[in-house]
């Protein structure tokens, strides 16, 4: 076997086991609980395990890990499924559910009594945290923890058959009270809940935990390297324990690397499952959530996630990644592949008075200016146009360069004009620009040489296509909305500006808009369709990223 340069801690300690016989294959699994969404933090597992079995010619098994009944639904099975595959990865045949192997862990636990390894325990709800300890203090054993190995059995095989209620008892791994790692302290191995499963249906009442669930998966469908985030360090003594306990051979290796911490974002699923049950945000795919399915509705790519987990790299200890470095991904690719065009959110109207009434004039732009293969449009202009309101001041500081009272701006593409008259209401409200236009200055140009430094958007009104649009913002105010001062609570710092809408005004050319197509308002930001919405009649706009790229230019030269 040809083995590759490792170009992570987690490569490194593959290539070592290929180099020394310890594994002669890789074999991975991403191993989601169905009880959420996937959101980007999912994204970087997905890729790890992926591309790491992939560049050592593995496989990759999508395995969910479905073991608490009451949390689970086939929606989220759904949703997982449709976001590993848009990320661009195949599992094959390999879809697989803890579920499936319900009987063969069953029977492990049966063993793990049959060994001493594991007895009834019945003690109740604070009297089992009591009895835990604490990280100073050593826990006490249960009174039920040298009870005999057949009464257990007898038990265990009474819970499997409905005999007894939730919480009255459950089955325990038989360790160590005094262990200072707490996961080792008599854990939990089977619990009691008379609840349907998404699969199984009622014929289970009891289930195991996951921490009993997960190696025994993993050895159950030969993985090499169960790969998993940060927080599962302390749990490895507890995973590699049930292996050794069962005496099983060719045991799976646990690797741990730092789960992905991003600012302004919540990266909790039990967090992120309230703002949609309490209807803070339009449901898991609101293009404001961190979830797959709300990058996707955004506007995000595959291959910028895929780009964005690549540059962040793995590393062993937690980090803060800055969100900016996930906007310049995407924003790196749409302005090569983005289509421009011409949009205006905030409309005032100019009226260019020495233009011909009912006279349009086709002017041809550029689709894309850094890829001219993309070709060329045109675009109608005539006697009233839209632009941006904040694109006309009356009394403008210095260094504005846009249209001012005997200023002069160049339309995009099309001629200089300037201001010649402002018509107002009764309050004061501007109404109307009135301008002149050049006629010598077609194409943005002037033949006398002359200087015009602003150059604006705009849209031909008669033409004008409406269409709401959608600005994002963070969710959040705060860089780490999961640590929060002790006198508050995260929902404190939600951000009420997350989302505004406009009525905007736009090109001709955007009624025929594709779900799949990525535009660059220019001087706006880069916009697609919401899928969503834009089923429900109308169109309706999402920005995806805004053009400003602060995360590049924080970078050292």
């Amino acid at each position: 076997m040809n083995i590759p340069e490792p170009s992570n801690f987690i490569q490194e300690i593959i290539v070592n086991d290929l180099k020394t016989g310890k594994r002669s294959s890789v074999h991975t699994r991403f191993p989601p609980e169905p009880n959420g969404y996937l959101h980007i933090g999912h994204a970087k597992s997905i890729c790890l395990n992926f591309a790491t079995a992939k560049k050592f010619d593995g496989l990759t098994n999508l395995r969910f890990d479905d073991t608490n009944p009451t949390k689970e639904e086939i929606e989220y099975v759904d949703s997982i499924r449709e976001d590993v595959s848009w990320l661009g990865f195949d599992w094959g045949d390999r879809e697989y559910y803890a579920s499936d192997y319900y009987e063969q862990i069953y029977d492990f636990a049966e063993q793990l009594i049959l060994k001493g390894h594991a007895y009834v325990c019945e003690l109740k709800g604070e009297a089992v945290s009591a009895h835990r300890g604490t990280h100073t203090e050593p826990g006490k054993n249960s009174p039920w923890r040298d009870r005999p190995v057949a009464e257990s059995l007898d038990l265990f095989r009474r819970m499997r058959a409905g005999e007894f209620e939730e919480g009255s008892c459950f089955l325990r791994a038989k360790i160590d009270m005094a262990h200072p790692n707490m996961n080792m302290r008599d854990p939990a191995v089977y619990r009691i809940k008379k609840a349907s499963h998404h699969r199984t249906g009622d014929k289970w009442c009891i289930y195991p935990m996951y921490d009993f669930a997960h190696p025994l998966s993993d050895w159950i469908e030969q993985i090499t390297h169960s790969i998993c985030t940060l927080e599962f360090e302390a749990h490895r003594p507890l995973y590699d324990w049930f292996l050794e306990a069962l005496e099983l051979k060719n045991r799976p290796q646990q690797i741990e690397f730092a789960r992905l911490n991003l600012t302004y974002t919540m990266m909790s699923k039990r967090r992120l499952l309230e703002l949609v049950q309490n209807n803070v945000v339009m449901g898991w795919s609101d293009p404001r959530m961190p979830t797959l399915s709300g990058l996707r509705r955004r506007g995000y790519s595959p291959s910028s996630i895929r780009e964005f987990c690549d540059r962040i790299g793995v590393a062993k200890a937690d980090s803060m990644v800055d969100i900016n470095l996930l906007y310049f991904c995407i924003r790196e690719e749409l302005n090569a592949t983005a289509q421009r065009a011409m949009a205006v959110l905030d409309p005032i109207k100019v009226v260019i008075d020495n233009w011909e009434e009912g006279r349009f004039e086709e002017i041809e732009v550029e689709n894309n200016p850094g890829d001219l293969s993309q070709g060329t449009r045109q675009i109608l202009f005539g006697r009233e146009l839209y632009i941006e309101r904040d694109d006309f001041m009356e009394e403008p500081p210095k260094k504005y360069f846009r249209l001012r009272p005997d200023g002069e701006v160049r339309l995009k593409g099309a001629y200089f004009v300037k201001c010649v008259r402002v018509d107002k209401d009764a309050e004061g409200n501007i109404l109307e620009i009135h301008c002149t236009y050049d006629p010598a200055s077609r194409g943005g140009e002037s033949p006398d040489g002359r200087k015009v430094k602003g150059t604006i958007q705009w849209v031909s009104v008669p033409h004008a296509v409406n269409a709401e649009v959608r600005l994002f913002n963070h969710l959040f105010t705060v860089e780490d909305p999961a640590n929060t001062p002790e006198d508050k609570v995260w929902l404190d710092f939600l951000n009420p500006n997350s989302m505004l809408t406009c009525q905007a005004k736009l090109e001709p050319m955007m009624a025929q808009a594709t779900m799949s197509d990525r535009y660059q308002f220019m001087r706006l930001g880069y916009f697609c369709l919401d899928s969503e919405k834009s089923k429900e009649g109308g169109l309706v706009f999402n920005r995806t990223v805004e053009l400003k790229d602060s995360w590049a230019k924080a970078q050292p030269k």
